[in-house]
């Protein structure tokens, strides 16, 4: 029996001081229609934009998790959509009305209270689940960070962390279910160093700490003084311990508190998959940034899914969105290196064109003069050029502007085009544009075979 998705029963709303910028700020969690997923609104912001809680909408993971979208930023929202995740519920609008979420004592679990209290209910739609059938992964070798997606038939998380502490050591958190997560994480807290503190105050950042919105770790053992004066900084006078270990303004609630707080993490960054996930997640050395591109990376995988069973259809009765005549104005390519003759579907996130593959092409002249086969190089400069024309589309005055790929990753040739084929072309953005830079993936088809494809990296640059 399919899972149906979820959302809240009646909007619920919180009040708390954002942890880095100090501000005091009201979110309200409110029901959402199936397939809405996460969503936060600006409220206090004209025009209450809304921000999906997509990973390709992350801007900033210095100290938490940051999107941005339509000119409008929310931080900090990683432990309000580890409380949705973990609680299983899909839909839900979140309005706030400041640029950060409240740090509510440092982990998810008022939140996870709040949404219990709203009530959670049933929709008629089922789940949309990711279901890795593939290893999934981002690594950093440099700073020891691996993240690894496995497949299975639910979702679990398996975490290490080292800091190169003895007070912490190397310590791992297991979440086995997804139901366990009120139970064994929802009440882990952040934690930061004592070394920290002042830098970070001094950063602007941690406006709004207090010494009780996290574990404060002591490495070595420090001067009652010096405790004296970062308590002052922090108006939390009264603490005593100058031994190394945990600072006596709290206590452990788990031994490995440090690592099921790295777990929630995980839990809140990978909420912006956009989908729940059937997968196991092995965590070494997580952090924002990591989870974040991990999530990232799963949403370029679940595209590629979904775009292999969503195959183009070529419908020679239609008219074409581009002639040639329009593509020749938008690309600089001419004969014999123009290799789309015409657009058939162009959206804002995705492209579709035609090669028409006849025998007099140049190259089969060589490429083989018994066995006439289409370059692969070629194939994937036609790719290349369509998905020119859908990065132009997005710039005023196209004609003043060039693509130029910069990196091609993971291409796969599937089979070989001959004269006679027409090749469809189809390239779909996976990632925004920042700074020029654009990623897209793309695939050819003839007929309703895949002959290609692979991911590009490209960068758009004004011509002089």
């Amino acid at each position: 029996m399919s899972e149906k998705q979820r959302t809240l029963a009646k909007e619920i709303s919180l009040t708390g001081k954002g942890l880095h910028t100090g501000i005091n700020v009201k979110v309200t969690f409110k029901p959402a229609q199936a397939n809405h997923g996460y969503k936060f609104c600006r409220v206090d912001l004209p025009g209450k934009p809304v921000i999906d809680a997509l990973a390709e909408n992350v801007t900033d993971t210095s100290r938490g998790t940051t999107l941005t979208q339509n000119d409008a930023s929310v931080s900090t929202i990683e432990h309000i959509l580890a409380a949705f995740h973990g609680l299983r519920v899909d839909n839900a609008l979140i309005e706030i009305d400041g640029p950060e979420a409240p740090i509510m004592g440092g982990a998810a679990w008022k939140f996870t209270e709040a949404i219990k209290e709203a009530g959670i209910v049933e929709q008629k739609e089922d789940r949309n689940y990711f279901v890795v059938r593939n290893k999934i992964s981002f690594s950093d070798e440099e700073h020891g960070v691996d993240l690894i997606v496995y497949p299975d038939d639910h979702f679990s998380i398996n975490v290490l962390i080292d800091y190169n502490s003895k007070v912490l050591g190397n310590q791992y958190a297991i979440l086995d279910s997804i139901d366990d997560f009120e139970k064994e994480i929802c009440k882990s807290r952040t934690f930061v160093f004592f070394h920290e503190l002042e830098p970070l105050h001094k950063l602007g950042l941690i406006k709004g700490g207090d010494l009780d919105n996290a574990i404060v770790i002591l490495e070595k053992e420090v001067e009652q003084s010096e405790i004296d004066r970062i308590a002052k900084l922090f108006e939390r006078p009264g603490i005593t311990t100058h031994t190394a270990g945990i600072l006596n303004n709290t206590k452990l609630r788990y031994p490995n508190e440090p690592a099921r707080h790295k777990l929630l993490d995980i839990m809140g960054d990978l909420a912006l998959v956009g989908h729940p996930i059937k997968g196991k997640v092995v965590a070494t050395r997580p952090g924002h940034y990591a989870n974040t591109r991990l999530a990232k990376v799963i949403r370029q995988e679940m595209k590629k899914t979904l775009s292999k069973r969503d195959i183009p259809v070529y419908d020679v009765s239609q008219p074409p969105v581009f002639t040639i005549e329009d593509i020749k104005k938008r690309l600089p390519h001419r004969s014999p290196f123009l290799l789309v003759d015409k657009i058939i579907s162009l959206e804002e996130t995705s492209i579709v064109g035609i090669k028409n593959v006849t025998f007099n092409e140049p190259f089969f002249q060589g490429h083989f003069p018994n066995e006439p086969v289409m370059p692969g190089v070629l194939l994937v400069e036609a790719l290349a050029q369509t998905g020119g024309l859908l990065v132009l589309s997005t710039v005023d005055d196209p004609e003043k502007y060039s693509t130029y790929f910069l990196k091609i990753d993971k291409l796969k040739f599937k089979h070989k085009v001959v004269p006679g084929d027409t090749v469809i072309l189809k390239m779909e953005l996976t990632d925004v544009m920042r700074r020029g830079i654009i990623t897209m993936y793309g695939q050819a088809y003839v007929g309703g075979t895949l002959v290609l494809e692979g991911e590009m990296t490209a960068q758009v640059i004004k011509n002089k």
